[in-house]
């Protein structure tokens, strides 16, 4: 679909293609909490013609139930909505809790503009049926949808890390995550449109199963309500949970924040079809080979390989500095994959690679990851990008493990832009800071050592005991399932 002309981004589109080329998009880092919820908001109240959102996990929690009502008002005032989700998490109300929400979803699907569909989906709808089909079908039902964007009017699209629900945007109470998005206004979104409509049409998505009638509240429940309630506290979140459908303000300051840059969406295939790869990997280790300077790679959960390995060890020895920041045990959340990443701890040091993973109590928390009315007991990273001699991005869903390389579909942006690159590594820089992350090196004696301005630790920090039970209980199980 075209991009109309007079949707409320248009005059942030022309001002950038004005100044720098038709081919060029403008883009704006949504790094904190704060920031991420606002501009998927802004997008979602001020969109005329249509909402296309993608998204591996739409939780049933307060930023889910958030978000489903103001895209529904959107649909109410004519907007046509279509939601992609990947099944396998449409029956959890929050990451700790199911809840069967087939009927739920058919009813909002029931609305004259609105049309749900969702990925790989599962043919037994009961829970005990679920059970039975991943049995018996695991082979299909393990390759997930990842990919994760919002586009609006075909002009702005929301493309990154994050999913929706509380921890993505600094609201859970148990931790919440340091994640990462990029808006773009321009040709970027119609790339992320090509994406979208390419997963939207393929034989791997359905259209949401009818369950029966619903009698629970689409919107919110009344205990959702209550929690959306008491986030009314917080002066900054207030005008956003009240319902607020201009930002008319917001819009207009949105051109001098912008970054201009050509860019290239990639994702991998929704088939999985025997001949088909994914195409992710290739795309991403494409662009780390470009490396002449210097790379500095964020990414949540690696589980490397010796292709990896050999890729660091070609970038050292044309005199490159690699910097990588990934999950502590004590800052993971899921424990599985730091199992079978702490035996690469050693071989991605000795390829010359710097490593950093983040503490679970970085002091940034309160600024880019909690929002004021929340505080999680700890901090885990999210974030999946890659930034190339501070003049290429690379931002998406992928993570380093053998899950996003062969198993999911996956789906990041490639810019080319010094000042959005130089944007993202001086808060990548944060990150690595000994305030926020562990520097892991080898002692004199050649065992590993974890410094921070806290002190240097001689085994992997962790905020429990039972992490280090966890962490030696997902030992038995083989590195390919995360």
């Amino acid at each position: 679909m075209a991009p109309r002309a007079d949707s409320v981004f248009t005059a942030a589109e022309e001002q950038t293609r004005t100044r720098h080329g038709e081919d060029v998009s403008g883009f704006h880092l949504l790094h904190d909490s704060l920031d991420a919820l606002t501009w998927r908001l802004v997008a979602v109240d001020s969109a005329r013609y249509s909402l296309d959102l993608q998204y591996y996990v739409w939780f049933g929690d307060k930023v889910g139930q958030l978000l489903l009502a103001r895209v529904i008002a959107a649909a109410d005032r004519g907007v046509r909505v279509r939601l992609l989700f990947d099944d396998l998490n449409t029956l959890l109300h929050d990451m700790g809790h199911v809840e069967l929400r087939d009927a739920m979803l058919a009813q909002v699907d029931g609305h004259p503009n609105i049309e749900i569909r969702v990925f790989n989906g599962w043919h037994e709808r009961s829970l005990l049926g679920r059970a039975a089909e991943a049995v018996w079908d695991f082979q299909r039902l393990n390759r997930r949808m990842h990919n994760k964007q919002l586009i609006a009017d075909n002009r702005v699209a929301i493309i990154g890390g994050r999913n929706i629900g509380d921890e993505y945007f600094g609201l859970h109470e148990a931790f919440n995550f340091r994640d990462l998005d990029v808006l773009g206004i321009g040709p970027v979104a119609r790339q992320a449109s090509v994406v979208f409509d390419r997963y939207w049409n393929s034989d791997w998505v359905r259209g949401v199963p009818r369950g029966a009638p619903s009698t629970v509240d689409p919107v919110a429940s009344e205990a959702e309500r209550a929690a959306l309630a008491q986030l009314e506290a917080d002066g900054r979140l207030r005008r956003m949970l009240e319902g607020r459908r201009s930002w008319t303000l917001e819009i207009e300051s949105l051109p001098a924040t912008l970054h201009p840059g050509r860019s290239v969406v990639h994702t991998d295939s929704p088939s999985r079809a025997a001949r088909v790869h994914n195409h992710m990997p290739e795309a991403f280790r494409e662009l780390l080979l470009t490396a002449q300077r210097e790379v500095l790679i964020t990414n949540a959960y690696i589980i490397p390989d010796a292709a990896f390995l050999d890729d660091l060890r070609t970038l050292s020895g044309r005199g490159v500095k690699v910097r990588i920041l990934t999950n502590s045990l004590a800052s993971h959340d899921v424990p599985a994959v730091n199992s079978h990443y702490e035996a690469w701890r050693r071989p991605l040091l000795e390829t010359g690679a710097h490593l950093h993973e983040l503490r679970h109590d970085p002091a940034m928390r309160s600024r880019v990851v909690d929002l004021p009315s929340a505080r999680g007991g700890f901090v885990g990273l999210h974030t999946k990008a890659m930034v190339i001699d501070r003049r290429r991005s690379f931002i998406g869903s992928m993570n380093l493990d053998p899950r996003s390389e062969v198993i999911n579909a996956e789906m990041g942006v490639l810019i080319d832009s010094e000042p959005l690159a130089q944007a993202l590594a001086d808060g990548m820089e944060l990150d690595m800071h000994s305030a926020n992350s562990w520097r892991v090196d080898l002692s004199r004696q050649g065992t590993l050592r974890w410094t921070s301005d806290a002190g240097t630790l001689t085994q992997q920090p962790a905020r429990t005991p039972w992490q280090r039970v966890e962490n030696l209980f997902f030992k038995l199980f083989p590195p390919s399932l995360y």
